[in-house]
């Protein structure tokens, strides 16, 4: 077998000793007010033999919040938190981007300041279309054991628009702060980026909506801001082309993307973050739309969504991928980069521990060395 996956790496000046990507996922164990606490500096740590950890979604401000008790980067305390958090990581010789994250819509009146409606592009969805949030996410602010329906958000003005994008720049800020060694935009999942870019959940007839071009201003406008915060070298961002996720549907996703990554080539961002669907009967991303993103994009690109070591070193032997994302497998098996060189057995996660509480199914799984 291969064993590229394994080779060193460059990204955005940065090398890495590996292909493997540990992508981002909500775990939410922040403490209250969104605060990173110890543990998570050690769930981070655990795993830092990953080429690159980009942490869990991270609200750039209050009204960015989707889900009860993720970290936030807005505030002095948790600027604080989050510098633990790269000093466990750097201690072990590891890198870390930090995914800065506004869930828009995803919201939930309880989450949100005051109990405001959640923000949005549209104040409506094309075509009716529903979203939903599983309340286990909500944490007891939801509860009621049923899935429930978000409240109506609220169109965005212009000017708060022009707010965010100073949220997005000022989140950045405080990631390079807080020792971070970049920043990942998730302009995926059907969160507010995505809501911009996708026809179905943008509705807009101003400069932000209509048009291709004007359903990316907002992508374009956080992205340069950010940049100028960070270098673009620094930046990465994370798309989900072709999945339909929390009801962010596109009429032409693949020349939406293929326009997207060339609006990022333009402005020189490190890297694109592919998303796939990683249920087991969802539709497959065809290889010649990977091909075609990467003839437009120059920058590295990652690829996360059901991947095993074979599959992964088939996407960078076709030369589609550079990276690759491992992300199940990583939160049972925090030395996953040895374990798929050796061929080692995986341990088996427990999902009833993925979301929310305190060490055990977080920082318990024992590595190899410890068996």
């Amino acid at each position: 077998m291969s064993t590229r996956l394994f080779e060193q790496s460059s990204l955005g000046g940065m090398i890495l000793p590996n292909r493997i990507v540990m992508p981002p996922m909500t775990r939410a164990r922040a403490a209250e007010g969104g605060v990173p606490t110890p543990l998570m500096a050690e769930y981070y740590r655990q795993r830092a033999s990953a080429g690159l950890i980009i942490t869990e979604g991270t609200q750039v401000s209050p009204e960015g919040q989707g889900y009860a008790w993720t970290p936030g980067i807005h505030s002095a305390e948790q600027v604080q938190g989050w510098r633990a958090v790269t000093a466990a990581v750097h201690g072990m010789g590891g890198r870390i981007f930090a995914q800065l994250w506004h869930v828009g819509r995803l919201s939930h009146v309880s989450l949100q300041p005051g109990g405001a409606a959640p923000l949005a592009p549209s104040a409506l969805v094309a075509d009716g279309v529903e979203v939903f949030i599983d309340p286990d996410r909500l944490g007891a602010a939801a509860a009621q054991g049923r899935k429930v329906q978000h409240s109506p958000p609220r169109a965005l003005a212009a000017g708060e628009i022009k707010d965010i994008v100073r949220q997005f720049a000022m989140a950045a800020a405080n990631a390079m702060a807080a020792g971070f060694d970049g920043v990942e935009l998730h302009a995926a999942n059907g969160y507010l980026i995505n809501q911009f870019i996708d026809s179905g959940a943008n509705l807009r007839t101003d400069c932000y909506g209509g048009t291709l071009a004007n359903r990316l201003r907002f992508l374009a406008e956080v992205t340069r801001a950010v940049a100028a915060v960070t270098g673009a070298e620094r930046v990465g961002v994370r798309f989900s082309p072709l999945t339909t996720a929390q009801g962010a549907v596109d009429d032409t996703p693949e020349s939406t993307y293929l326009a997207a990554a060339r609006l990022m080539d333009d402005i020189g961002v490190a890297y694109l973050h592919i998303t796939e669907a990683d249920w087991d009967d969802a539709p497959l991303m065809p290889a010649a739309f990977k091909e075609a993103l990467r003839m437009v994009f120059a920058g590295a690109m990652i690829y996360s969504g059901h991947y095993d070591r074979t599959r992964a070193e088939h996407a960078i032997g076709q030369g589609w991928a550079d990276l690759v994302g491992f992300g199940r497998p990583f939160i049972a098996n925090p030395d996953l980069p040895r374990r798929l060189r050796t061929g080692a057995a995986l341990n088996m996660g427990d999902p009833s521990r993925y979301f929310g509480g305190a060490a055990r199914g977080y920082v318990d799984y024992p590595p190899l060395a410890a068996r």
